[in-house]
């Protein structure tokens, strides 16, 4: 197992979205990261056009986790500590925010009621989320969503070739967690990338998913969490066609929507300082994303 990477310094402005050394995507099998971007290309006289979050208002902002644990090697840097994860909510909390699952934060969103509220996001549905997450967040009254891998209930994450063995959520601490309210998400079948896949398989890993996490929970799963934050106009569409509500990429894009929305990556170092400086940038970011949809309105109604 390779040593951790390094972190950027505490005074280091280079915050990342995506956390340093994040393991590329693999398809089934070997799962190379894809090349090839499945179905037709957007024509360039007519780009892809993302699906408004809700009335024209910008993205909410959105934290992502992973693990909340303790762990002596971390090589791509997925885990927070449970004292850290304590600290960053406690500073939500003193800023007089409340932390909420993206389903409350899209509902509220909607009615223009978001302003003091952050979505928490767990991808992968590490068991730790449990026993480490789950009771600090109720100790603020937050919600989270966490997004599980449905055909791994149980399991490990095998797909981190050189990251320590995690336990992942049981189909019965899954079902539990449901029933208390906590929002459960989809994370695809098998944790596979669904860029440059094909429409049967986007088909698959979308719907069938959402099946069977369904089962699970005993009620709608409306959620989506793309594996790797990895996202292309197909993955976008399949996931809609699915019958999802939304879904969580990582970085903004073109495709920055309500099938698409943007989250920033939060690691074991980011205190008070880094989190105030993730949250201007995503605001500046916004910012760029509606001049950038406005020029293309403008292109468009030139023609």
């Amino acid at each position: 197992m390779r040593r951790r990477s390094a972190a950027p310094a505490a005074g280091d402005a280079r915050l990342p979205d995506i956390p340093p050394g994040h393991p590329a995507p693999r398809a089934a099998g070997a799962r190379p990261t894809p090349r090839r971007t499945a179905g037709p290309l957007p024509s360039p006289r007519r780009p892809a056009r993302a699906i408004a979050v809700g009335r024209g208002r910008p993205a909410p902002w959105i934290l992502m986790y992973h693990s909340v644990a303790v762990e002596k090697e971390d090589p791509y840097l997925l885990t927070v500590s449970p004292e850290r994860f304590a600290a960053q909510m406690a500073w939500l909390h003193r800023r007089g925010r409340r932390g909420v699952s993206i389903r409350e934060l899209m509902r509220a969103h909607a009615a223009g009621t978001a302003d003091k509220l952050v979505g928490l996001t767990f991808d992968d549905g590490y068991a730790d989320f449990a026993r480490h997450a789950v009771p600090i967040l109720q100790a603020y009254g937050f919600t989270a969503t966490a997004y599980v891998v449905a055909d791994l209930l149980g399991r490990d994450n095998d797909w981190d070739a050189e990251g320590p063995r995690k336990q992942l959520l049981t189909v019965d601490q899954v079902t539990e967690l449901a029933a208390a309210g906590w929002e459960i998400g989809s994370h695809g079948l098998g944790h596979q990338a669904l860029p440059g896949l094909p429409a049967d398989v986007l088909a698959s890993q979308t719907r069938e998913s959402r099946r069977a996490l369904e089962e699970v929970v005993g009620g709608p799963v409306t959620g989506f969490c793309y594996p790797y934050g990895a996202v292309d106009l197909p993955a976008t569409i399949a996931v809609r066609e699915a019958g999802y509500d939304y879904a969580v990429a990582i970085a903004h894009s073109p495709l920055t929507g309500r099938f698409a929305l943007p989250r920033c990556y939060v690691g074991d170092r980011d205190g008070a300082w880094r989190l105030r400086v993730k949250r201007g940038r995503h605001r500046l970011r916004e910012a760029f994303t509606a001049l950038r949809r406005a020029a293309a309105r403008g292109r468009r109604s030139a023609r």
